[in-house]
């Protein structure tokens, strides 16, 4: 019997394994990236106390432009930042959610670093 492959089962597995060694704390938020086919999605968020502190999308309504390449993931990414400096947070620790540091991943952290944002 031919099994079929699961990519998502296999990027949870290594999100879980990135997640045992990084943590947000309200100094250095994780700056969590999710992708999916349509959209780019990026949260801050602190760990200890289980909070996001700021978030963006590529679906947010005044995005204006598709969501699923890497022009948008740059323009999450200078959001992000953006939003990030709003609240007064410069350093976060980076989560790539187990997708590979390529494309649209590296895309949004390259235009994130670009604004702002050390890690």
């Amino acid at each position: 019997m031919v099994k079929k492959f699961d990519s998502n089962a296999q990027r949870l597995r290594r999100h879980k394994r990135v997640r045992a060694h990084i943590s947000g704390t309200p100094e250095r938020p994780r700056l969590n990236v999710f992708r999916s086919s349509k959209n780019i999605y990026a949260q801050l968020i602190d760990d200890i106390n289980g909070v996001t502190l700021a978030s963006a999308a590529s679906n947010e309504k005044d995005f204006g432009m598709y969501g699923g390449n890497q022009e948008a993931a740059k323009k999450v990414g200078e959001l992000i930042a953006g939003r990030a400096k709003d609240k007064g947070i410069e350093n976060v620790v980076f989560d790539r959610g187990g997708y590979l540091y390529h494309g649209r991943v590296k895309a949004l952290a390259d235009a994130a670093r670009e604004s702002g944002l050390k890690f």
